[in-house]
């Protein structure tokens, strides 16, 4: 097996769970951002609109080789479905909008959906866009991963937008879930218990000089499961 294979929908840097979570700088679980359903802003983030969108924000979700199945429709529908009132759009090498630095200005937040393939594969399909995906949220742009779009937003490989890395929570000590099955996971977001979708998402850890970061989500060995990083 390669290095933190990763497998379908909606967990991520997140876990999935039902809101947004914006990220900037990312990960997500809503990194970038984020924030659990009860705490969602009455007001729509900042960001650049989509020419001729009014005043709606723009979310681009990327669906292409690097996603699963169905994962960047879900991925959309969640973002459509916000109190924010996104105007979603795909982007990839085979949709209307391709990944470059002009399309990225114009959106609030790009979402990387869930993926079939290990991490190696999957980075080596998104390397070229890395440093456009960097860049974006370096000049304030959200990021938004799911499972593998979470793994992807760490370094070994991936985008290094965080301040850590990722790595399987699988194969982590004490973890409950050992299979790549799907599955269920029990974690602890902003402390109380939830059951969620759980298909070989992973963990994120943090440099010890890390600082502001959210921590929105844990498992139940204390690996962090979401989280947002400004």
């Amino acid at each position: 097996m390669n290095k933190k294979p990763y497998y379908s929908l909606s967990f991520l840097l997140l876990l999935v769970v039902p809101l947004l979570l914006l990220v900037i700088l990312i990960v997500p679980l809503f990194s970038l951002g984020s924030i659990g359903p009860s705490e969602q802003p009455s007001e729509p983030p900042s960001g650049t609109k989509k020419p001729g969108a009014g005043t709606r924000p723009l979310a681009l979700v990327y669906r292409g080789p690097a996603g699963c199945d169905g994962c960047s429709e879900a991925a959309a529908a969640l973002l459509a479905s916000s109190k924010w009132n996104f105007d979603v759009e795909y982007v990839g090498p085979n949709e209307k909008l391709q990944l470059s630095a002009e399309v990225l200005k114009t959106a609030t937040v790009y979402a990387q959906p869930g993926g079939d393939d290990d991490l190696d594969k999957t980075y080596a399909i998104m390397r070229r866009d890395a440093p456009l995906i960097r860049n974006f949220v370096k000049s304030g742009g959200r990021y938004l991963g799911f499972c593998m779009g979470g793994y992807l937003a760490g370094a070994s490989p991936g985008f290094k937008l965080l301040p850590g890395d990722t790595d399987e929570y699988t194969s982590s000590r004490n973890a409950s879930v050992k299979s790549t099955d799907d599955t269920t996971v029990k974690v602890y977001w902003r402390d109380q218990p939830r059951t969620i979708y759980f298909q070989d998402g992973p963990y994120f850890t943090l440099k010890p000089n890390a600082t502001d970061v959210t921590v929105l989500a844990r498992y139940t060995n204390g690996k962090i499961a979401a989280l947002v990083v400004p």
